[in-house]
């Protein structure tokens, strides 16, 4: 679960980490209000969307007057901002973070993550901050340190002390890092974070560290045991269907496609998706229904794919094993009652109840095209959309 910068801010400063003083706003009129309270001379008008390459969209603007700012509030509430992680769509901005000017004497990368490949978390380090991480890593990989830190062994004097000869620091501002990265590594954990990337972490001209952008993600399996976390969602964020999926314990992510899949196993439906490319086309969603899935269950996920309007086939392909088949063609039956089959269903039903399955969908007389295996079923699939 991702959340705002500005919520953002303040789990940072919980932990003692130094970010900027701020107002968040949900209203344009109340911008120089909040600018005066903040006091100053100059400030940062940010808007607050879920997504990275703000500032190169227009959605970070740098103010010096509160005429100035007023006009940049009322030109991004309420608009849409396209950035490279948004898509063609972009997010409409809700609400707007206004943020005093800090002297800023150089710019820093900083970064926190689960490190999959090496089963820890890993601090990534750069004296590149304030840029676009990706394209440093791939023209400049020499400007990139990653340092992974043992969860057994925990943090120790060694990584610190790496990071901060990698990015030139010396004496106390070497010290004050130490304590920066230490805070960092205590938050993560605390947190059950995935992701917390600080770009850029900027040292003053009075040698004073300073988050001055954070992106945090936690952990959704964790989300149980961080309740104050929770209430921070924004679910203005979020997609309406993958919102909708998660009130039935359906796992499903949205994609760009349009042949809607409902798989039981992530496995098999990373390699149904994979399938449905190599014959051409694109999946609109990972779905997942899990193996203790119900009637009730099936029909939310199949009223979730027939209420999609980019889908123009559904390709269901089930592998019986904890899942009955059955439980399938009955959730089917009782999605049409309220959602009607406009468009193809393919379907792929095998193991457990195959054949209570097939024949309770062909008494009912769906216009069902069956298949035999993938193959066949993403072959179907494709042809039909």
């Amino acid at each position: 679960m991702n959340i705002h910068e500005y919520q953002a801010k303040a789990l940072l400063t919980s932990f003692g980490i130094t970010t900027p003083k701020g107002t968040v706003i949900f209203d344009a009129h109340k911008a120089k209000e909040a600018a005066k309270a903040l006091g100053g001379d100059v400030w940062a008008v940010k808007a607050q969307i879920h997504a990275g390459g703000r500032g190169k969209a227009g959605g970070v603007r740098i103010c010096k007057s509160l005429d100035e700012l007023q006009a940049a509030a009322d030109d991004l509430m309420g608009s849409t901002l396209v950035t490279h992680q948004t898509g063609a769509e972009g997010k409409q901005v809700h609400r707007i973070y206004i943020e005093s000017g800090v002297s800023i004497a150089h710019e820093y990368y900083l970064s926190l993550l689960v490190d999959r490949e090496y089963e820890c978390i890993s601090f990534v380090v750069s004296p590149d901050g304030g840029m676009d991480i990706e394209k440093v890593a791939a023209e400049t990989p020499e400007r990139l340190l990653s340092v992974s830190v043992d969860m057994a062994a925990g943090l120790s004097a060694y990584h610190i002390r790496n990071m901060a000869f990698f990015l030139g620091f010396k004496g106390d501002t070497a010290k004050a890092f130490g304590k920066l990265v230490a805070s960092l590594y205590a938050m993560f954990n605390k947190t059950d974070a995935s992701l917390l990337e600080l770009n850029p972490l900027v040292l003053t001209t009075s040698d004073e560290f300073i988050a001055l952008d954070a992106k945090f993600s936690v952990d959704d399996n964790a989300l149980y045991r961080q309740a104050d976390i929770l209430t921070l969602r924004d679910l203005d964020e979020e997609d309406l269907k993958e919102i909708e999926a998660s009130k039935h314990g359906l796992n499903y992510i949205a994609l760009d496609g349009s042949i809607g899949c409902m798989v039981n196993g992530a496995g098999l439906a990373m390699a149904t998706m994979d399938m449905i490319q190599l014959k051409g086309k694109k999946p609109a969603n990972f779905l997942d229904v899990g193996g203790g899935v119900t009637v009730e269950t099936v029909k939310e996920a199949f009223i979730l794919l027939f209420s999609d309007k980019h889908v123009k086939a559904v390709l269901v392909n089930i592998f019986g094993g904890i899942v009955r088949c059955d439980i399938i063609a009955q959730g089917l039956l009782e999605a049409i009652k309220t959602h009607p089959m406009q468009v193809p269903v393919i379907m792929r039903l095998v193991g457990t109840n195959e054949k209570e399955g097939q024949q309770l969908i062909a008494d009912a007389g769906l216009n069902v095209k069956w298949a035999k295996d993938l193959d066949e079923a993403a072959t179907l699939a494709a042809e039909a959309v």
